[in-house]
């Protein structure tokens, strides 16, 4: 057992040693940090990186570059990569060096220039919404098992001990979810997070249902987390503003005081109620859309996901699909948008018949379709679709076809939801939910990925290349990989690459 955990770690430090000279080396680093599947880097000197050698490492997926630059490593390997990378940059950095002065002068300016051009006010707004919300992915994904475990033994009759047991688990995040936004959100502001915490914690407290506003008794949980955004926001403003102008002496004891008390009750008598009406309106538009136009509101919805997610604007549905959930017990959104991926797993197995004598092209969808089907679909779109061009299309027009199939079924009264945001393709299984009963939910689900990978899958075979692209990557790479990498074993060492060599990879790390 010692040994092939041994060989796990050594296996991670070896991807960490590939990657960090050709990011610049330890004295190129500014960040270290990762999400679901990207080693996310600041980098002080963006010139340093040898992006080419980079991408034709087996490990890598691909690279994308936005405020930071991030590495695609996939799901699990990302998160035992980093901390094997931590360390060397570590390690590296406690040696002397004559070099970090000017790699941090050059690349303070180059990233100045950089942010100056890509970081737009909304984009960057996407950004903070999404570091507020990301990180409570984990728990939403655990709680929202534990609840679609919970219902299934209460319809089957079976451990009325146990069950409510269950509920208490999968629901108590859930309860105090505003308070984890509220610090969240005072942390991305730059506030004290605690301090959000508190104010946030005002909209879950019981007490609240003493308090009428505007003729109305408030309600616990009213406002959910867009309130707890608010007033968190707002604290950070108060916050910052004591700072100012209260004396040192004094900021200890006026500052938090001032922060909770004005913030509070501009979050008991006014947020809560403006937070909760928005909620709702949230909540009966998305019913509404899906109930009078659920199969064109699916077809559009499934056709453009994949392109929001490459220009990072998927970002701002995190609020809507988590305050549908509390709202709902679920979000009607997710498994909808889940169709992409289908698309796009059905567009590779269509790239993978069309491109019989492209092995390193065939490796690489091998390799990356289990991952599809769960619903992680970075490895097929940086190694596949996106530097084919068409293929991307027409992943796009399965994930239309698979988007429209769900939004049909919600128009006829089956509501198809996901209590959790995160997961997506085959994944989300455990956690679907809706009006109906489970089998039947299953059922739709199933169906809609099943069309997906379907439509994905002929709009691709039949319409995803033309004569020029069939003639440029239908060739035999065996040959190539066997002489050109040094190995001799045909290794995928080309394999993420492979399809750079067309017209589109440049384009597509810029626009993402």
């Amino acid at each position: 057992m010692s040994t092939g955990t041994s060989a796990s770690d050594d296996k991670n430090r070896a991807i960490a040693a590939a990657i960090l000279p050709l990011v610049g080396g330890a004295e190129n680093i500014d960040s270290i940090a990762h999400c679901m599947t990207r080693l996310r880097l600041g980098l002080r000197d963006r010139s340093l990186v040898q992006d080419e050698a980079l991408k034709a490492l087996p490990s890598v997926m691909g690279v994308v570059e936005d405020d930071t630059y991030q590495i695609v490593l996939g799901p699990g390997t990302v998160a035992r990569v980093t901390p094997e990378f931590e360390a060397l940059v570590a390690e590296a950095s406690a040696q002397p060096t004559h070099t970090a002065e000017e790699l941090a002068d050059r690349g303070a300016a180059l990233k100045a220039a950089r942010k100056a051009k890509n970081a737009t006010p909304f984009k960057l707004l996407l950004r903070r919404i999404a570091n507020i919300f990301v990180p409570l992915i984990p728990a939403l994904i655990g709680c929202g098992i534990i609840a679609g475990l919970n219902g299934l033994l209460i319809n089957l009759g079976w451990l009325p001990g146990v069950t409510p047991a269950l509920a208490a688990i999968a629901s108590g995040f859930m309860a105090l979810i505003a308070v984890f936004v509220g610090y969240n959100t005072a942390k991305e502001f730059g506030g004290t997070p605690i301090l959000g915490g508190a104010v946030a914690s005002i909209i879950v407290f019981a007490g609240v249902a003493k308090i009428e506003v505007f003729g109305q008794t408030l309600s616990p949980g009213q406002g959910g987390v867009l309130g707890a955004l608010g007033a968190a926001v707002l604290a950070v403003y108060v916050e910052k503003w004591c700072r100012r102008w209260v004396p040192e002496a004094l900021d200890v004891l006026v500052t938090p005081t001032l922060t909770v008390l004005i913030s509070g009750l501009v979050t008991v008598f006014g947020l809560m109620y403006a937070a909760g009406e928005v909620s709702r309106a949230i909540g009966d538009f998305a019913n509404w859309l899906l109930a009078n136009a659920g199969a064109g509101a699916g077809f559009v919805l499934g056709g453009l996901f994949l392109p929001l997610v490459m220009l990072g604007l998927h970002q701002a549905l995190i609020p809507i699909h988590t305050t549908l959930i509390e709202q709902q017990g679920y979000t009607v959104l997710l498994p909808i948008l889940a169709m992409a991926g289908a698309g796009q797993v059905g567009a590779a197995m269509a790239v993978y018949l069309r491109l019989p004598r492209n092995g390193s092209i065939r490796r690489t969808i091998k390799s990356a379709l289990p991952a599809g089907f769960l619903g992680v679909g970075e490895p097929l779109i940086y190694g596949v679709s996106l530097p084919l061009g068409r293929p991307f299309v027409t992943a796009c027009v399965g994930g239309a076809f698979g988007g429209g199939f769900v939004g049909l079924f919600n128009m006829l009264g089956d509501k198809v939801g996901s209590t959790a945001i995160g997961p997506s393709g085959w994944a989300l299984f455990p956690l679907l939910d809706g009006n109906k009963p489970l089998g039947e939910t299953v059922a739709i689900y199933a169906g809609g990925l099943l069309v997906g990978y379907l439509a994905g899958f002929v709009a691709t075979y039949f319409f995803g290349f033309s004569k020029e692209l069939l003639a440029e990557f239908d060739v035999d790479t065996e040959t190539e990989t066997g002489t050109g990498t040094g190995t001799g074993t045909g290794t995928e060492t080309t394999d993420a690459a492979a399809p750079a060599t067309g017209p589109e990879p440049e384009p597509v790390a810029a626009k993402v």
